[in-house]
């Protein structure tokens, strides 16, 4: 659980920095893209030691530890707040009114997502790993409302209706590779 635990740290700090002035520091010296370059490349190494964490916690009796028992429907209202979650991250993907509206769609989804999957997993492991992601987006969510801190763009209304649709494909393809991306049928055929 320790690879997990360091994955984690290491992608939300990563993350957290957007929220400081650090990041108008980064972007001085990097300039915009070397910014967002940096970050990306840094997000998929530490996700990619989150995820050989996430592995490694099958074989973890520590991570495996049941901390409380998912009721009966948990299941069910996973799917369905993980199905809001990826509209979300359509809408923030994409530049429509929409993405105006809701401000931090990416925020709102994280949350979804991370508490709809501690909604329906019980293991130490899993609570620390969405638990995380949970806090860090109602974080995300309030700082970037408290700051005023949305980037402006023009809107285009075609997105308002590509970028649903767009959420609601990406969730078809992760529902149907999640058995072979994590281990877990959210189905079963």
């Amino acid at each position: 659980m320790i690879i997990l635990v360091v994955g984690l740290v290491l992608f939300l700090s990563v993350h957290l920095i957007a929220l400081t002035p650090w990041r108008e520091t980064l972007i001085a010296h990097l300039g915009v893209r070397g910014y967002k370059g940096a970050v990306s490349v840094v997000s998929l190494v530490t996700i990619a030691i989150m995820a050989w964490g996430f592995a490694a916690m099958r074989t973890d009796h520590l991570a495996g530890r049941i901390v409380y028992q998912p009721p009966e429907w948990a299941r069910h209202a996973t799917m369905g707040l993980v199905f809001l979650a990826f509209i979300l991250l359509g809408i923030a993907l994409h530049k429509g009114r929409l993405r105006l509206w809701l401000r931090t769609p990416l925020a709102i989804a994280t949350v979804l997502w991370a508490g709809g999957h501690l909604l329906s997993n019980g293991r130490l492991g899993d609570v620390v790993l969405f638990g995380a992601f949970f806090v860090y987006g109602l974080f995300d969510g309030i700082v970037r409302q408290a700051k005023g801190r949305v980037e402006p763009f023009t809107p285009k209304p075609s997105h308002d209706y590509i970028a649903p649709v767009a959420g609601a494909f990406m969730y078809a393809i992760v529902l149907f590779l999640h058995p072979w991306l994590f281990g877990v049928a959210v189905i079963d055929f």
